[in-house]
Order: structure tokens, then sequence, then C-alpha cells
């Protein structure tokens, strides 16, 4: 009987779509096909394959089945959750998954195989090649090389026909992990919580843990050791490890390297293309049995997914704010679900939510509450810049500039923190007050003084700085307002003209391997004085770094985000944990013009329980995450009252539903973006409302015009 198949397309489409079975394909679930869409062939994956009973019209056929891997029943089954939690197109998560599968295969390479026929005259020379090659096949140039010969020597025994050339496919050769060598010494807080996540790998299953550690703690470890586990405990179990940050990549690499004495794979948006394909098919493969990356490695084909590390669980940048919309902590633990496979998420200042659950019982909470070795946290000041504030066109305070000279001194390292890249925030004319903007954007234009140009964070417009005043014409009228590092790097270099400073942010940081560098030169003591934003401010470890300096720590708190709070005292907790992480005793000072608010007062007393117990409290009056749900509803569209109208009728049509509030339509923060208006609505609900099957029911009561695009975001974190 013949079949249909069902096909997902990696486009925003709203379903799969059907196609006939050719006689004799054979298809099944996962593999990759080419269908016909339109007047053109299109890369789809089957998902579902079930009798065809005839009908009123016939189907199309597939095309052709493609030479790619499949993709495993629980990344299929994967994509679509995802889809239907985050309200999108199916295709949207699949076009993720297959990322690398749309990368051309690295091209087929020559080596040399024995044929099974001796050499008419044998030599030394001759018996150590037929010797290397006994091992397999090896391209002619490293044959020679492995063999010690030259390669006319090679080349002989090809043409006497012992030898023969072939074309092999490229494959990546990821070792297997040595299971035999040992890991780190561990302290016994280390060792007991090493031994239950242990059991818990070994065990098997769905299981969810937050390792709960100081900075300094020696958590990457700690889930080591639960890697070894689940790797020893199943021979093609796979694991990987999520890092918010590809600047983290290198050095989490290289300590995985360390541990198993073989590289795993990496994904995120650096690697090229051809690596990233030859990572894709080794996953799929089972050869590759750890992968180490950013958020979208989630979505990579596992065959045997049997743990899940996602360090630095509280990190906003796991939060994919375009595209496909989703949190990549959750969905790693609803793909923990789905493989039935454990979770371990690690972090010194884990988000309210797995603190919630944790809390709660549903995750097993393991803490390790000291440095390891003798290293201690660093201790906190607040520096009240109503108090003594900076010297006009400065930034950095009298006490500040103490503590950096001492430092100096004493041969240490400081650390200048500010998470704002550039020179100045803000350039505006001092003669009409006119701020430089970016084209059809509300968002300013941020000077960069090394390149020269003003550059819109946003939308990634750039431009030279003019001479004069684009609405006005007054010359040399445009002055720069606020501080960015680029700013604080400069008064570092005149107050220590003879100090080495360096610059750690992504505007100075192009690719993984230069962060690499730049950590390496900071921890070898090459660099005096670092000035960073966040880049800098998480998972490095800088034995002579012993002075933190946090220049506008009020900077996170501005606006009314939800997690304005949360977030501030995460990423200064982070931030201030650099200094002081060997034997020399660290110290942090921040600058705030707010010393009395709840954050700073927690940040000083290191009391993170008092902190989170007030922000706990706060949100469940609110009802708000981790008590509640969000959702958010972004429309834009180029014609201002044609958008009013279509919010006005989405806000007629919204569903009615017991523990569910909606908030607008009202315009967006940021109202203007690439030529196009933008409003918002807001939706609170109970946690016991299927929050994402109220927004799909809401969305398809409503058609946009064509010119209007409309994005659902489940539990939002931006809030412009």
């Amino acid at each position: 009987m013949s079949r249909i198949a069902s096909v997902l397309i990696p486009m925003p489409l709203p379903e799969a779509f059907d196609y006939a079975e050719p006689e004799g394909m054979a298809l099944s679930a996962g593999d990759h096909v080419a269908v016909p869409l339109g007047p053109r062939l299109v890369r789809g994956v089957v998902v579902a394959l079930r009798a065809s009973l005839g009908g009123n019209r016939p189907l199309k056929p597939v095309a052709e089945r493609l030479d790619d891997p499949a993709l495993p029943p629980g990344t299929v089954e994967f994509v679509q959750w995802a889809a239907r939690y985050a309200v999108d197109s199916p295709g949207q998560p699949l076009a993720i998954a297959l990322r690398g599968a749309r990368t051309p295969k690295p091209r087929p390479v020559r080596v040399a195989s024995a044929t099974g026929l001796m050499p008419a005259r044998s030599t030394p020379a001759r018996a150590r090649v037929l010797e290397v090659l006994a091992k397999g096949p090896v391209a002619p140039a490293e044959l020679a090389r492995a063999a010690g010969v030259s390669s006319g020597v090679v080349k002989g025994l090809i043409d006497e026909g012992v030898l023969a050339l072939v074309q092999i496919a490229s494959e990546a050769a990821f070792d297997p992990p040595d299971l035999s060598l040992r890991g780190a010494a561990l302290n016994a807080s280390q060792s007991a919580a090493a031994a239950v996540l242990a059991g818990d790998a070994k065990a098997g299953g769905y299981n969810v843990a937050l390792l709960d550690g100081v900075t300094g703690s020696g958590k990457t470890e700690v889930y080591l050791e639960a890697v070894a586990a689940a790797l020893a405990a199943n021979p093609d179990a796979q694991v990987l490890i999520l890092l918010p940050e590809i600047a983290l990549t290198q050095a989490v690499i290289a300590r995985v390297s360390s541990r198993f004495g073989a590289q795993p794979g990496e994904w995120h948006s650096d690697v090229a293309p051809p690596a990233r394909r030859r990572v894709f098919d080794a996953v799929a493969a089972g050869r590759c049995r750890i992968v180490v990356g950013a958020r979208s490695a989630l979505f990579l084909p596992f065959r045997k997914l049997t743990l899940i590390v996602v360090d630095e669980e509280h990190d906003t940048s796991y939060k994919q704010e375009e595209g496909f919309i989703y949190q990549a902590r959750d969905l790693a633990v609803a793909r923990a679900r789905i493989e039935k496979a454990g979770v371990i998420l690690a972090s010194a200042t884990p988000s309210l939510e797995t603190l919630r659950n944790a809390e709660q019982g549903r995750y097993r909470w393991l803490k390790l509450t000291a440095r390891h070795g003798g290293a201690v946290l660093p201790d906190i000041d607040l520096l009240d810049l109503r108090e003594t504030p900076p010297e006009p066109g400065q930034w950095l305070s009298p006490p500040l500039r103490l503590a950096m000279a001492e430092t100096w001194a004493r041969g240490e390292q400081s650390l200048l923190f500010l998470n704002r890249r550039g020179y100045a925030p803000l350039v505006l004319c001092k003669a009409c007050g006119e701020r430089m903007t970016a084209p059809d954007t509300d968002s300013w234009l941020v000077e960069h003084r090394y390149s020269g140009r003003l550059v819109c964070h946003l939308t990634g417009f750039s431009m030279p700085k003019p001479t004069a005043c684009p609405h006005c014409g007054t010359r040399d009228s445009l002055v720069s307002i606020g501080p960015g590092v680029e700013r604080v790097e400069e008064e570092a270099r005149e107050l220590f003209p003879e100090a080495r400073v360096a610059v750690f942010s992504s505007d100075t940081i192009f690719d993984a391997r230069e962060a690499r560098r730049m950590v390496e030169s900071m921890a070898a003591g090459e660099i005096d004085i670092l000035v960073a934003t966040q880049a800098a401010a998480k998972g490095h470890n800088f034995p002579r770094l012993t002075l933190v300096g946090v220049v506008d720590a009020d900077l996170g708190l501005r606006g009314g985000d939800l997690r304005a709070a949360e977030r501030t005292y995460q990423l200064l907790a982070q931030a201030t944990g650099r200094a002081g992480r060997r034997d020399l005793p660290g110290r942090a000072l921040l600058q705030t013009y707010a010393p009395e608010h709840a954050v700073m007062q927690a940040l000083k007393a290191q009391d993170r329980d008092a902190f989170v117990a007030a922000e706990m409290a706060e949100r469940e009056m609110a009802g708000l995450p981790p008590f509640g749900r969000l959702a958010a509803v972004i429309a834009s569209g180029p014609d201002g009252a044609q958008l009013e109208a279509f919010m006005r009728k989405m806000a007629e049509v919204a569903p009615n539903a017991p523990g569910v509030e909606v908030y607008g339509p009202a315009d967006a923060p940021l109202g203007l973006i690439r030529g196009r208006r933008r409003k918002r609505f807001l939706v609170r609900a109970d946690r016991t409302v299927d929050l994402s099957a109220y927004m799909a029911a809401w969305r398809a009561r409503v058609r946009p015009p064509g010119a209007i695009r409309v994005a659902i975001d489940i539990d939002p974190y931006s809030f412009l």
C-alpha cells in the first residue's frame, strides 16, 4: 500500500505538508528529503508516515531522499515541542536543527590504500610504509611523514600497484574520551556534590540538579565528574555542555580536553561552515560524544543524549530574542525530558525560576559554599558618588583611583567593569540639542572612538562621526555623553601611563580564539588593568587579579524591567567574584549613586539569601515569574495607523480565561526600528494556565495584514 509522508520544511510555514512516497523509496521518520514547493525543490524532513487511503486530489511525490544522516526521533519530537511551546511555526526550530546539514559537505580526500600486492623489491623504507598502512588508509603526504620516507618511495609503490589512491569522505576525527584519566583533586564539598551527580548519571533517566556554588568554588570540576560518569555508564552516551558566551568556549574546551584527553565538538556562530558540518555529521553518527557550544547546540541531532550541562544557567544570553524566540535553559530541561536524560544547571547566582524549582523539590539542590583551595570571597565596598564624585569629565572616583594605584604598586591586576560598549552611549549637539539616532530607528548611536564611527547596536547601522551637526549644521558641536569601556580605558591610560591596559568587549574581541588569547594574557599577568564588559565577568580565573572596580553599578537598575534587580545582582556578583581567586585577597569597589538600594546592600553584605527572599516576596505579591507566567505580543508595521487598527482588533478578540490578564496595546519603548512602528501586549497568567495554548488560540483568531508582523515571546526577557 502506498504511503503519505508528512514533511516539515525549514521555513515559517504553519504545519508539515503531505507528499506521496514513491514506490521503493522506503522512507523513515527523520529522513532528509527534497520535495517540490511551488516551482522549486526544497529540503525537508519526514516527521510522520501513514497509509494512503485515497483522496480527491493526487499528492505531489517526494522528489529524492537526501544523503544526510536522519534526524533521530528525539530531535524530531523536540523540534515540534519547541514550536508549540514558543507558539511559532515548526519550520523555525527545524531551520536551527538543520543548520549543519544545509552546509555543503567537505570535499572528499585522496588517501593511499594497500592493494594486497607485494612490492617487487623490498626495502626497509617500503616496509615502513606498509607497516603504517596496516592501520588504515592515509593521505600520501601524511603517509610519507609517518613512515619517515621521501614522497618518492610512496609514489614508487603507487606506480607498482602496491598502493592505490582512493577518494574517501572527509570526516572529523573525534577521538573517544579517555575515561581512565583522573580528574582534578576535589575538596570535601566538591566530592560530595560530584558523587551525587555521578550517581544520577549512572542511574540514567530524566533528572534535574542545580549545582549552586559561589564564584571560584570549582563547579566545572564537579560537573566534569558527572560527565565522566555518564560517558562510562553507556558506551554510546553523548553529553552537551551549553555555555552562554562564545568567549567562554575556548577555556571550557581546554578543560574538557585536559580532563578526557580528547577534543570535544565545538558549536557556535564563529565555527567555520566546514567544521560545523563535520560536527553535525559526527554527532548524528555518534562519533562525537562531547559537544561544547552555545544555545543552538541544543538542536543538534544527538543519537544518545544522556546529559546536558547548562553552565551559568542564569545568564540572559541563553534567551534568543530574534527569529525563533526561545530560552535555551528551559528548552534544555524539555529536551532532557524527551530524551530521558539528566540536566545539571550550574551557577553562582541562579535565576529565581531555578531557585524556586529547587525550593519546591522539583530539582535536586547541591550547594558549594566555599571557594576552592585557600581562596576567600573578596571584600565588597560601596563608593557613594554623591560624597566622592569623580573630577569633571572623569569617571573614576578618588577612592577607586587610590585603590588602583595601590594594586599597581603591589604588582597585582585590576579589572574595571562597565557593561557598556564603545566610547560614549550618546552623542548630541550642544548647539541645538539634537541626539544622534539611527535612520528610521529610535535607538541612540554609540560613539566608537577606535573606529571613529557612530554605531547602532540594535540594527548594526554605522556611519563616520560627522564634523557638523546633521540637524542644524553647526561645526564641532557634537559632544560625547556618558562613558563606555573605551572612554574608561582612555582615563586609565592617562592615570597609569606605564601600565599595560587592555579592553575586553565584543568590539575588540571578534571571535572565540581572540577571547582565549586575551584571557590567557590576563591569566599570565601580561595585563595590568583590564577594562571589560560582561564578556570578562563570568567563568574566568585570573590568579593575580585582586581589585575589581565597577564603574557604574546602577546601570542595570534603570528602566522598568521586572528582572532589573535580579540581573544587576547576578552580573555584579559575577564581576566582583573575579577578584581574589587564588592565595591573594581580593577587593571590589562599586561606584553607585544609590548605596541604600537593596541590591547594593545585598552585594556589600554578600547576603544572597536575603536578596532572593525579598525579591521572591515582591514577585509573589504581583504574581510575576516564578509565581506566574508572562508572554508578550510584539507587532510591527510601516504604517502607524494600520498597526493601531490591527492591535485594537487583537484586543477585541483576546480570549477570556480565568487567571489571565492582558495589558495593552501600548507603544513599545523603542517605537521605531528600521522604519517599522512597534506596539506590544503583555500577558500575565497564573502558573496553572497553559500559556502557550492561550497564546496560540488568540493568535488563531486574527490574521495580520501582509505588511504587519507579529511575534510572540513566551517568558520575555526584553521589554523594549
